[in-house]
């Protein structure tokens, strides 16, 4: 070896050396992020998850779930995604889901690098302007 040589180590390009894997709850964190972000999204989730999830987020050390009403598979280079949604009153579901759906693939996408396959949209209720939020009592002081 000649003075003043740098000492090569391993070969190929540094990025192919080694592995990335990318949680299902990384993604699903994403997603619901990224859905909430649509104007006409009022919540993520069912009635009754959005109740036990309100009980839960009152409850010292809990947070909120971001994750609520956001199901995922992943692969190693592919992503499937199922979203539950509640949209305001007045508009336009199919508006709203074509947006969370182009949201949620350019978020996902853009922060991950997996190719997102699907995003199956479940409307599971409308939120009118009279409703008062869904907020149980707290039996906590």
């Amino acid at each position: 070896m000649r003075k003043g040589q740098p000492t090569r180590r391993g070969g190929g390009d540094p990025a192919t050396r080694g592995r990335t894997t990318i949680a299902d709850g990384v993604v699903e964190k994403i997603a619901g992020l990224a859905a909430r972000d649509v104007l006409g999204v009022h919540a993520l989730g069912s009635g009754l998850s959005r109740t036990f999830g309100a009980v839960r987020d009152r409850v010292p050390g809990g947070s909120r779930s971001v994750t609520r009403g956001v199901k995922v598979e992943v692969g190693e280079v592919q992503t499937a995604l199922d979203l539950e949604i509640v949209v305001d009153y007045g508009v336009s579901i199919s508006d709203v889901a074509r947006a969370v759906r182009e949201n949620v693939v350019a978020a996902v996408e853009r922060m991950t690098g997996l190719e997102v396959v699907e995003v199956n949209i479940a409307v599971s209720d409308v939120k009118l302007p009279e409703e008062e939020e869904e907020e149980p009592e707290s039996r906590l002081q």
